[in-house]
């Protein structure tokens, strides 16, 4: 089955972006421009008690950059950018943008090694951190290729210091390189070297374990961006004076693109309260007038969980959507029950730059008979959506296969990784490794999963290293790692582990192991120790049977 909405590349949606010029933008600097130009004194930013205008954002960008050009930093470098959700990752982004720079997305939760894994692959020459971060992250990056080191404090652009948030008011030393705040003032009024941008420059570079392997870099280009800013606002129906909330995380595609980016450049307000507290987001919803967000089912299976959540508190709402995890229809209606809104479904990958696939605003997603399996959407405008057997062959409607994905919002390829861009977008055409079935309507259902990476509450988990970390435990003789179907979260870890002969080792031990090692993510929520692993002739662990176990041998559940 396909469901072709493609039409050429250079026939594109994007004047949608920039209403005031009714030019077609040629990089995400252009269409921010044509913003500041229809609405400078328009609200861009809101973080709790505090606002900046569009016309504060852009000097602020533009005076951050120049600092970044001093440091040396040029067209094509890659700089990470390792936050919460704080207006100074909107700063930095534009900044970098405007260098013809590339954003680096570092999740805040990696450490040590997952994040220097990152930051040797894609050779980024500088990092922004927070404050808190400065000493471990120094450490973490001594010796690698990284020439400068800027912090900054989520206590600046507020004054409310919401107790539930921060837990100080005390400000740790800045970074060698200089407090970002403190730098935008050193450079006011300065602008950087101009930069002839085009479609194909890297907007950022965004780390995904793909659908087989170790972590990639997706290639998220200007061109690409553009193109989920245009499809996903007239779909979703973003636009003008419209209040957008980051509840993704801006690290993530999703937040980066379909929450911070689409309101950057449709003259939206983008609500920023730093990472995630459910109580929070819930009164900023109430506070700011929230029309529109996107987040994981995780975090509102979070606010569901509120004994004082109501609906009063997305009366503003128009369209909530979630995305990066799979949906239970039972969640869905109990969400609408008590608040009134309907949770529409999106579906999208790094290397889609974000949504591709998600249910119209008004519509509700059918559910598929067989499976039980509740519709991830119908394609957005200019995406070629397939289900293919083992030889590429589309199947016929109703037929499961793999879903092949193409348009401009795919990626050009992996950072460094020709073989692995050729292996999973063979012509451009992205092999999503996600079993599914296209209807007769052309409602998309992910019905299986290919490969055995993890989806926890969006984020993707490769098993591997989620085993590696285990094996460092000196006790461990054998570890295999699975997901398993979890309501709150979509799927959560789950270990199973041998141990060497004459060592021992309880579960509770291993999890608090991995956590010195690992996000709080990818932990093991629980933890089987068995005696043997089962296997395959030649030695392999067999995790399909794994997943058939009953919890056998002693075993740990995390709680947090």
């Amino acid at each position: 089955m396909t469901v072709d909405e493609e039409p050429s590349r250079d026939a594109l949606p994007l004047a949608e972006v920039d209403a005031h010029t009714h030019e077609v933008p040629d990089s995400l600097v252009a269409a921010w421009k044509a913003r500041v130009a229809k609405s400078p004194d328009g609200t861009a930013l809101r973080f709790f008690d505090g606002a900046l205008s569009a016309r504060e954002v852009d000097a602020a960008s533009d005076a951050l950059a120049a600092a970044f050009e001093a440091r040396g930093t040029s067209r094509g470098d890659r700089v990470g950018v390792y936050l919460q959700n704080i207006p100074q990752y909107a700063l930095v982004l534009l900044a970098l943008w405007k260098l013809g720079a590339t954003a680096l997305g570092l999740n805040p939760m990696y450490r040590r090694q997952e994040l220097r894994r990152i930051i040797d692959d894609s050779g980024a020459v500088g990092v922004v951190c927070a404050d808190a971060d400065v000493d471990e992250t120094l450490d973490t990056l001594a010796g690698s290729a990284v020439r400068w080191l800027i912090s900054t404090s989520a206590l600046d652009y507020q004054s409310r210091n919401d107790a539930r948030v921060y837990t100080t008011t005390q400000r740790p030393a800045p970074a060698p390189d200089g407090d970002l705040v403190a730098l935008i003032g050193a450079f006011d009024g300065r602008r950087p070297s101009p930069v002839d941008l085009t479609r194909d420059d890297v907007a950022f570079l965004t780390y995904t374990s793909g659908t087989t392997g170790p972590p990639k870099g997706a290639m998220n280009t200007h061109g690409n961006v553009l193109s989920v800013v245009a499809t996903c606002a007239s779909w979703m129906g973003v636009g003008e004076g419209d209040v957008v909330f980051a509840v993704a995380p801006l690290f993530h595609i999703t937040g980066a693109v379909v929450n911070a980016t689409i309101s950057l450049l449709t003259d939206t307000t983008l609500v920023l309260t730093g990472r995630f507290h459910p109580e929070v987001v819930l009164d900023a919803f109430a506070e700011h007038g929230v029309t529109f967000t996107i987040g994981s089912i995780t975090a509102f299976n979070a606010i569901h969980e509120l004994p004082q959540a109501e609906a009063r508190h997305f009366a503003s709402v128009k369209a909530l959507y979630s995305g990066g995890a799979p949906i239970p229809p039972a969640t869905v209606e109990r969400f609408q029950q008590r608040f009134g809104v309907y949770i529409h479904n999106g579906y999208g990958m790094t290397e889609t730059t974000s949504a591709v696939i998600a249910v119209p605003p008004g519509d509700r997603a059918p559910v598929h008979p067989p499976s039980g399996t509740l519709s991830i959407g119908r394609p957005l405008p200019h995406v070629t959506a397939r289900v293919v057997d083992l030889h590429g062959d589309p199947v016929p409607n109703g037929e499961q296969g793999e879903l092949e994905l193409s348009g401009p919002q795919v990626v050009p390829g992996y950072w460094g990784k020709p073989d692995a861009t050729r292996r999973t977008m063979p012509e451009g055409r992205l092999r999503t490794g996600d079993v599914a079935v296209i209807d007769d309507q052309g409602w998309v259902y992910l019905v299986d999963r290919l490969k055995d990476q993890i989806n926890v509450s969006g984020y993707k988990v490769w098993p591997r290293e989620v085993e590696d970390a285990l094996y460092e435990h000196p006790a461990v003789l054998e570890a295999a790692v699975i997901g398993q179907p979890d309501e709150y979260r979509g799927e959560t870890v789950v270990a199973y582990v041998s141990l060497k002969a004459g060592l021992s080792a309880t579960a509770e031990e291993l999890i608090a192991f991995s956590r010195d090692r690992l996000a709080a993510y990818k932990c093991p929520r629980t933890i089987h120790v068995i005696a043997d692993l089962p296997k395959t002739q030649s030695g392999k662990i067999r995790r399909a049977e794994l997943r058939g176990l009953d919890g056998p041998g002693p075993a740990s559940t995390s709680k947090d």
